[in-house]
């Protein structure tokens, strides 16, 4: 017999004795597959325990088309056309029938426009409704409210207008303030806004500034504006202007502080900044050079022998180791607010605005923060950056957020911020983590950099009376927590409250915030310095212990936790696991839905644009698992969730994360969409950790 047979032979009387006699039951793949890991093992891992009942396999989706091709051929190349010709197709779209006059669509009457037939919009109200698009379904916002419609003809929901011929009658009243005006949006562009107020402090706190005369300094603009961003992280292209610089002081606020020579200082006055030494105060000016010459075209003259770093070097004279012309507002000369135990509403990016703020507010939250605004954007007068501080009347405990990086350009935004708007507290981001932002030396760059940190809160918390409070991460990069040290010593500097967010910047959301070091954070506090902690709270349960982790914890910020599901605020308030039904989750889209088209309007832009941050914010609402569908809760932010299926129809569509199922929810809710939509979640949950962060 050959060898390979005889091995063959061996192999297969092997087996046969291995196998299981013929009267025991046949062994399945079911019965052969490992069991189902236990709830616990499985919060362990980080995977979400839901009930195996509504467990199913992964859906199978189609492989996405490559865009861009045409019948499986090349890429199709968008035809190049020039800046004259864009101008000329915008224009005869503007005049065509689809762009109705304003003024028309509001009153119904082609008079009413003031331009006559030189306007750039249509006039033709009868083409203008034969090619618009069928109503929605529902009632127009407006008029639910009794009021009468601001958008006229326009509206999608034309056909529930009740007085849409009134000649007479008021329009809506928006209940929401802080919107730009144009007399100083004006004077933002032409440079003429005066700073008495934060250009007195700059100067006194010793920095000098310089400003550009060149005849190509727009051009030099370009080069140093490091806050110009759009919501996509690229330059805008509007046309820069030169930022308003006004180093003079006050003349009345001088005639003021010399009628009161006599009288003693304040306890709380800012001590001059001591200069660095020379290795250092080189670092920094290479640094300065690196990331541009400074915001507002201002810059630190290294030539002059009597600065060092930019800040100005003591004299021998004894009254200059003292700011003795400004002082800082004593804490308790400020209005003061109490954070304690308060519900607090993170400002959030794209989604914080003031549709869904408006909806927290319905659902229990305490205080609302605008989204954050870049100071250059605002003192340049950007309209688009101005509606991130709009407020509705229902905030009525409500903050702004800047994010800058130089202490005249957070001065000043503080300043004008104070004289022209209504908050109650002005927040600065130290603690931003996006790339474009930290390149520029704002954001979380600023925690590397500790002097100019107190340079920013002492120069802002002088020029208004309003709490000033600072937002901070643990650290920039990950393993080096230096958050502890500005805690002791941020109070001095002028602020009333410091949020500490337990992540560094390196770091991400990789990781669960360090709560244990949020906690000592807030020990090293002082006592009256409010401290809110940031990071991971999802439940009451959260919100409870880390409120009573520490007792000089005020209270806690919540973010993330407000996206999934903002009902979180109820859920504290009445201490319990709210295991929402599908219908109460898609009445709160309602809501917000009829809050965006009040606030964006309800012509069809209102309404696309009322889409587009819908959508955004289901890109978020999709990670909520149902308390019903799980055996362990309350849900942990860090789970992972597997394939599963809702208990209605209505609840597997609010959890999947297709954007074609969002698009759906969507279109119950506003209408079919536009012919070739598409969309793209803004934010990149994946981007935790790169190597260019550190």
């Amino acid at each position: 017999m050959p060898p390979h047979r005889a091995a063959t032979m061996a192999a297969t009387a092997a087996a046969a004795a291995a196998a299981p006699p013929a009267d025991l039951p046949d062994s399945s793949p079911a019965a052969s597959s490992p069991p189902r890991p236990s709830p616990e093992e499985l919060v362990a891992r980080a995977v979400a325990p839901v009930k195996p009942a509504f467990l199913r396999p992964p859906p199978v989706r189609d492989a996405p088309k490559d865009e861009g091709k045409a019948n499986g051929g090349g890429a199709v190349v968008a035809e190049k056309k020039s800046k004259r010709q864009l101008k000329r197709e915008r224009k005869q779209e503007q005049k065509s029938s689809s762009h109705l006059c304003i003024e028309v669509g509001k009153s119904g009457n082609v008079s009413s426009c003031k331009y006559g037939d030189s306007c750039r919009f249509s006039h033709d109200i009868d083409a203008y409704l034969a090619q618009k698009p069928a109503d929605l379904e529902g009632m127009c916002p407006f008029t639910s409210l009794d009021q009468l419609c601001p958008y006229g003809l326009t509206c999608r929901f034309l056909g529930t207008h009740k007085y849409i011929h009134a000649a007479s009658g008021n329009l809506s009243e928006k209940h929401e303030i802080n919107a730009l005006n144009k007399d100083i949006q004006k004077l933002l562009w032409k440079n003429k806004y005066k700073f008495p107020k934060a250009s007195a402090q700059i100067k006194l706190l010793g920095l000098k500034e310089v400003i550009k005369s060149k005849p190509d300094a727009a051009n030099d603009d370009k080069k140093v504006n490091h806050d110009n961003l759009d919501g996509n992280g690229d330059e805008k292209k509007e046309p820069l202007c030169n930022p308003p610089v006004n180093a003079e002081c006050d003349s009345t606020l001088c005639e003021e502080l010399d009628r009161s020579e006599g009288e003693p200082l304040i306890d709380n006055s800012i001590t001059c900044v001591e200069p660095r030494p020379t290795k250092k105060s080189k670092v920094e000016s290479d640094e300065i050079d690196k990331h541009g010459a400074g915001t507002l075209n201002t810059k630190v003259e290294s030539e002059d022998p009597n600065l060092s770093n930019g800040l100005e070097v003591p004299s021998n004279n004894a009254s200059s180791c003292r700011t003795d012309l400004i002082t800082t507002p004593h804490l308790r000369e400020k209005k003061i607010i109490d954070f304690r135990e308060k519900l607090y509403l993170a400002p959030l990016t794209t989604v914080g605005n003031l549709p869904f703020r408006r909806l927290c507010k319905t659902l229990g939250a305490d205080i609302t923060c605008g989204e954050m605004a870049m100071c250059t954007n605002l003192l340049q007068g950007q309209a688009s950056e101005w509606a991130l501080l709009r407020r509705h009347s229902s905030e009525d405990l409500f903050g702004v957020q800047i994010c800058g990086a130089y202490p005249d350009t957070v001065a000043r935004t503080v300043e004008l911020v104070d004289n022209e708007c209504s908050v109650d507290f002005i927040d600065i981001n130290m603690g931003c983590p996006i790339d474009i932002v930290v390149n520029k030396g704002a954001g979380s760059s600023l925690l590397t950099k500790p002097m100019r940190i107190k340079s920013i809160v002492q120069a802002a918390s002088t020029v208004t009376e309003k709490p000033l409070t600072v937002k901070v991460r643990t650290a920039f990069f990950e393993g080096r927590n230096r958050a502890d040290s500005i805690v002791s010593d941020i109070y001095d500097w002028g602020a009333s409250a410091i949020t500490v967010h337990g992540r560094s910047r390196q770091q991400r959301y990789s990781k669960l915030a360090d709560w244990d070091y949020i906690y000592q954070c807030a020990q090293k506090a002082p006592d009256q310095l409010h401290v809110v902690g940031n990071g991971d709270v999802f439940s009451f349960t959260d919100w409870n212990k880390h409120v009573s982790g520490c007792s000089k914890i005020s209270t806690c910020m919540i973010a993330r936790g407000a996206l999934i599901k903002p009902w979180i605020f109820t859920e504290i308030k009445e201490q319990r696991h709210w295991d929402i039904t599908s219908g109460e989750r898609f009445n709160i889209l309602k809501d917000f839905v009829s809050f965006g088209l009040e606030h964006w309007g309800s012509d069809s832009k209102g309404v696309e644009t009322t889409r587009y941050f819908l959508l955004e914010w289901l890109s978020y609402t999709c990670r909520y698992i149902p308390v019903g569908l799980l055996d362990v809760i309350p849900q942990r932010l860090n789970w992972r969730p597997p394939s599963y299926c809702g208990r209605d129809d209505l609840e597997t569509l609010m959890i999947s994360d297709s954007a074609a199922d969002w698009i759906r929810i969507s279109e119950m809710l506003l209408g079919k969409v536009p012919e070739g939509f598409t969309f793209t979640p803004k934010h990149k949950s994946n981007a935790y950790d790169r190597a260019e962060n550190g």
